[in-house]
């Protein structure tokens, strides 16, 4: 017996039409990515979303009023939009800067070897080198004056700290000194000749100045 759908021909084999076939063929023609390749975006759809309920939502403010009403949709609105962004970015992560040493772990120079490979990188133009190895040069020249003990590890703050505690005229100088090493270390900043030529001038400036021996670093 033939089922519905089928029709028997006067030789009495039944013939299934097309129908089925061609309404497949249909929806896996549609569901081709080319024809979605300008959908909007998951985040796109949410955002689109609450601004079609803020719409409304202001639109029936307009028809009832009510102040209290609108202070409590705005809060609400606030709260869906900080979700989409909690949910697209996650939350806000803070860099923590970790203090990096003065000197590196290639081996102790002199005071004259940072000087010369301060000079060799700035007539390169190569700023921030020239800037970390004059600063080497003014701290190990310290040491070598034994105005500051010779300590592995010691960050450049730390050097200035210490060695304005020596030399207390050049205090805030060494300090600004360490926070430029620092800024060019993380590369928050780059340096500059005149950051070069101001460190230069203060290691010369310290190379001569008389230490304040009540204060001197143990």
């Amino acid at each position: 017996m033939p089922n519905w759908g089928e029709w028997v021909p006067l030789d009495g084999a039944p013939v299934t039409d097309g129908r089925d076939p061609a309404r497949d063929a249909a929806r896996a023609e549609l569901l081709n990515p080319a024809y979605h390749r300008h959908d909007p975006s998951l985040l796109q759809r949410i955002k689109d979303w609450i601004f079609e309920q803020i719409d409304r939502a202001f639109g029936t403010i307009g028809l009832h009023g009510g102040g209290m009403t609108a202070t409590v949709l705005f809060l609400l609105v606030a709260a869906l939009l900080a979700a989409a962004l909690w949910w697209r970015f996650g939350l806000p992560r803070r860099t923590v800067r970790t203090a990096a040493t003065l000197f590196d772990s290639a081996g102790p120079a002199t005071a004259a070897d940072h000087r010369a490979a301060a000079a060799a990188h700035a007539a390169a133009g190569a700023w921030d080198d020239a800037v970390r190895e004059q600063l080497r040069a003014l701290i190990r020249g310290l040491e070598e004056r034994t105005l500051l003990d010779v300590r592995p590890g010691r960050t450049a703050d730390e050097a200035a700290a210490e060695a304005g505690r020596v030399l207390p005229e050049h205090a805030d100088a060494l300090r600004r000194a360490a926070r430029t090493f620092d800024d060019v270390v993380y590369g928050e900043h780059a340096a500059d000749q005149a950051a070069y030529h101001s460190l230069l001038d203060l290691d010369r400036a310290v190379g001569t100045a008389r230490p304040t021996l009540t204060g001197a670093a143990g």
